[in-house]
């Protein structure tokens, strides 16, 4: 009987060892991308970090983000450990110039030649050395066919500030989206370095506060296709979405002024564990196939060549998706900003958001005239002393 129980007792130890180890070998990727923004099996697509596992038998570890802000903060705060991160355009060279990035080993990618010449070689990485493209869009502006006035002029980034819209407006939470829509409307670049430019988009957003319904991200897209919104700034592809879901929505560029066109890429974080697994991923979503998914989930701009040939006639010739080179003319993408600018920035943004100056003034008016009582109260009790005293 003890020979039998020790057996027992080997195996168990034994398969237990073996599982151990079997777990500890399992490769595995952390991810950190945007919310909503790779297909998950919904709405008849496929879900892209289940296909990947299936094929590689790397198992993914999914985080999203709402904002480069959001996630470089996360990220230079430490105690993370994500392995592929989704920055944009201008948070990839701050991230560059920081160190916080590795090269690319492109021998792991050969689907890199699928890539769009141009998405290649541009200012937030000219040598293609830390990044692969994802996927790429505009900005303009989300409406609501049935609450927006007949005689309003839409084809202007001015609309952001009718006051016909009080309480009707949405607005971006992030601060290098909603000073792009700033400076869009004073006709100045995307990228200045001018700080009176900057203190004079700041007012401008001031300005625009009392008419802000709320600041969000994701959630303009419920609130819009909710119908509880009149309009917004919003990126091309989640507008996309958002018109298939209410069919009173619309979207637009406006014309003659400056845009924001961005690019959102993959990159590796300095450190990594699983860089040949991160490479895997990359290469993966570059294949014809899934990158034809991702588009078509998104609604965005692929920046792979196969995979556009692969979309839809009607999603190829969207003029929200590929704008024609007339409209691309006034586009920017953004560039990362000098660090004192970048500060400035900030700071603004912070009293932008903190701005209740009517509150504020109603708070000193209260405590005038609490003080005013106070003194009064004072001032008749030492005129009724004096004259107990007399």
């Amino acid at each position: 009987m003890k020979k039998i129980i020790s057996v027992l007792l080997l195996a168990l130890c034994l398969t237990s060892l073996f599982s151990v180890s079997i777990h500890a070998e399992t490769p595995e990727i952390n991810v950190y991308n945007w919310g909503e923004y790779i297909p998950d099996g919904t709405d008849g697509f496929i879900d892209l970090n289940e296909e990947f596992t299936k094929k590689t038998g790397i198992r993914v570890n999914y985080t999203t983000f709402q904002s480069n802000e959001e996630m470089y903060a996360k990220l230079s705060g430490g105690g993370v450990s994500y392995d592929l991160v989704f920055p944009s355009d201008y948070m990839i060279s701050k991230m560059i110039s920081h160190d916080m990035l590795e090269k690319i080993n492109f021998d792991n990618i050969p689907n890199y030649k699928n890539i769009r010449d141009e998405f290649k070689n541009l200012e937030y990485d000219p040598q293609n050395e830390y990044s692969v493209p994802f996927t790429g869009g505009t900005v303009g502006i989300i409406y609501n066919k049935k609450l927006i006035k007949p005689e309003t002029d839409l084809n202007t980034w001015d609309v952001l500030w009718n006051e016909d819209y009080k309480g009707q407006i949405l607005m971006f939470s992030n601060s290098r989206d909603a000073f792009a829509c700033a400076f869009s409307k004073l006709g100045y670049s995307l990228n200045t370095t001018d700080e009176k430019e900057w203190i004079e988009a700041a007012e401008e957003l001031k300005k625009q506060r009392p008419l802000v319904q709320s600041y969000a991200m994701d959630q303009i897209m419920d609130k819009m296709i909710a119908g509880e919104a009149a309009l917004a700034p919003y990126y091309a592809g989640d507008a996309l979405i958002c018109m298939s879901e209410n069919e009173d929505l619309d979207f637009i560029i406006p014309d003659n002024a400056v845009f924001n066109r961005f690019v959102d890429a993959m990159c590796i974080l300095k450190g990594s564990k699983h860089q040949k697994e991160a490479e895997a991923y990359i290469n993966f979503i570059l294949e014809p196939e899934i990158g034809e998914q991702i588009s078509s989930y998104l609604g965005y701009t692929t920046v792979n060549k196969e995979s556009y040939k692969l979309l839809d006639e009607e999603m190829r010739n969207s003029p929200i998706s590929y704008p024609d080179e007339n409209k691309l003319k006034n586009a920017e993408v953004f560039v990362a900003l000098p660090e004192s600018i970048d500060a400035l920035q900030q700071e603004l943004w912070t009293s932008i958001r903190a701005d209740n100056s009517g509150s504020v003034w109603s708070i000193v008016l209260v405590i005038g005239a609490f003080a005013l009582v106070w003194a009064a109260i004072a001032f008749y009790k030492r005129v009724i002393k004096r004259k107990k005293f007399k």
